[in-house]
């Protein structure tokens, strides 16, 4: 291995600034000395002299004591015992080291859990088989610890005696770290929250909250574009949002969701990508790109759409969190980018999708996610950028001719393993504001409104046009109507009647 010991001098390793001075160790040390070209995982591990033990945005930090052998197998055990599965470095490591140097690690230490492991994913990520006997002795372990990440359904190897519990397949498996955030959301038990309320609404009423929120969401959903669609535009996303989770995600369709996004294909190539692809900007003068986010290459697109919606299914299937589910599938379809347009929309749909398929949101009644993101853009694009920049210095392309970009390298691992954990933290918040906030408010105002509809009923025998109207107004107005609404569409109203109403609006929306 090399000399991973970071001075007071050289606190720095790929632009990541250490906490302290220390050792560098687990994923960190294999990445440095096998030089290997993979975006940094997201909290990389050091040991350092003193006896204490603490954690950072981007670091786990250990006392000496944990300091591991400096060898391959050393750093690598210590890596799975307390980092967790890093899908992305292994396979780059795996291609650097050599195949003997493997099968040595499984023959000196066959029935050790993290030599099985190593032996597992090994021959699962290169897709190969070792010149090693099948394993007959020793209990069976899990390949993920349920303490570091949270796992997928089991699927028993009897070759390594291990369980296989990868939330994913092999060509897409987003990983997501047991976080004390996460713990905190799933703890919550939001889903209950949001049935026992809506088991105590109105049948009438929570009919008209769950329109009134689904057209929000679908022009939230084109504003976070920087669209305004026409109003029968963001009627008729609307009605493809109410059905989701009804039909079961294929390529066909997606396919189908593409043509229902774009409303007029003259100038969108509708179907999968047959070019690059990236969100960006253009030189103002030149006209090159100046991408943000490169997509996957178009060459893999197909496959990775495959990998992503069998891992869809083994995830619908199985006790894994509703809420981490949606942001692996939805995120991974977002970065993945397999549209010329319409990308954007289809991820926020998938977070309906799965929701609604993993029996966290009732049927018929979709969670206004969209909504709530464009209330936290700013947030939401940092969460995006998390992935994307960090990948952008492993990704070679040049400028075409048409001012897009071509790919030059093999970039697929990229997208299909990567840490959804910043992004399952992000859409548990949106998830909790929409529970919490955005659907109560919601139903708060439309038991109001049907009380100061009721009154206007029996008192001025308004009909249902004029109370909207009226009640637009007093919005406005904090509670008061303004003169001109005094003076042109209520001039009918008496002074004394005008009052009376200003107060029992103020009276019912808590406005004294």
């Amino acid at each position: 291995m090399i000399n991973n010991y970071f001075s007071e001098d050289s606190k720095v390793f790929y632009d990541r600034v250490l906490p302290e001075e220390g050792y560098l160790v687990g994923y960190g040390a294999l990445i440095a000395s096998y030089k290997l070209k993979v975006p940094l995982p997201d909290r990389l591990a050091l040991v350092i002299q003193k006896h204490k033990k603490y954690e950072t945005e981007e670091w786990s930090v250990f006392s000496i004591r944990y300091k591991p052998e400096d060898t391959f197998f050393g750093q690598l055990t210590f890596a799975f015992k307390y980092e967790g599965i890093e899908l992305g470095v292994l396979k780059a490591l795996f291609q650097r080291v050599a195949e003997k140097e493997i099968v040595s690690i499984i023959q000196n230490e066959p029935t050790s859990q993290y030599s099985r492991r190593i032996w597992f994913l090994y021959e699962w990520l290169l897709d190969t088989e070792l010149d090693v006997p099948d394993l007959t002795q020793g209990n069976f372990v899990d390949l993920i610890d349920p303490h570091l990440q949270y796992p997928g359904p089991i699927e028993i190897s009897r070759r390594h005696r291990i369980r296989n519990n990868l939330p994913g397949v092999k060509n897409f498996c987003p990983l997501i770290r047991r976080t004390a955030k996460l713990e905190d959301f799933i703890a919550k038990n939001l889903n209950g929250k949001v049935k026992d309320s809506i088991g105590r609404t109105h049948a009438d009423i929570l009919t008209r909250a769950a329109a009134f929120l689904l057209l929000k969401d679908s022009k939230a959903s084109y504003a976070i574009e920087g669209e305004r669609p026409p109003q029968n535009r963001a009627q008729r996303w609307a009605r493809s949002i109410g059905q989701a989770g009804q039909k079961p995600l294929s390529q066909e369709e997606f396919l189908r969701l593409q043509q229902i996004v774009i409303d007029n294909p003259r100038f969108v190539k509708l179907g999968w990508r047959t070019e690059g692809g990236f969100v960006g900007e253009h030189d103002r003068f030149s006209g090159l790109p100046i991408p943000d986010h490169i997509s996957a290459k178009w060459q893999d697109v197909e496959e990775l759409i495959a990998g992503l919606i069998f891992t869809n299914i083994k995830l619908e299937h199985s006790e894994y969190d509703a809420v981490l589910a949606a942001a692996a599938i939805a995120f991974g379809f977002v970065f993945i980018h397999p549209f010329v347009d319409g990308n954007g929309r289809i991820h926020r749909y998938l977070i309906h999708h799965s929701l609604i398929r993993k029996n966290f949101a009732p049927k018929g009644f979709i969670f206004p996610v969209s909504a709530v993101i464009l209330e936290r853009l700013d947030e939401y694009r940092q969460v995006l950028e998390a992935f994307s920049l960090p990948r952008l210095e492993f990704i070679q392309w040049q400028p075409t001719t048409n001012h897009n970009v071509e790919v030059l390298n093999e970039t697929i691992d990229l997208y299909r393993y990567f840490d959804a954990t910043k992004q399952a933290e992000f859409l548990y918040r949106c998830v909790e504001q929409t529970v919490e906030k955005t659907i109560p408010e919601e139903v708060d105002y439309l038991e109001k409104y049907d009380r100061m509809k009721s009154f206007l009923e029996d008192y001025y025998e308004m009909p249902d046009r004029l109370i909207a109207l009226l009640v637009r107004f007093l919005e406005q107005g904090k509670g008061s109507l303004s003169e001109r609404a005094k003076t042109k569409e209520f001039s009918k109203l008496t002074s004394d009647e005008v009052l009376a109403i200003e107060n029992r609006y103020q009276e019912i929306f808590n406005l004294q």
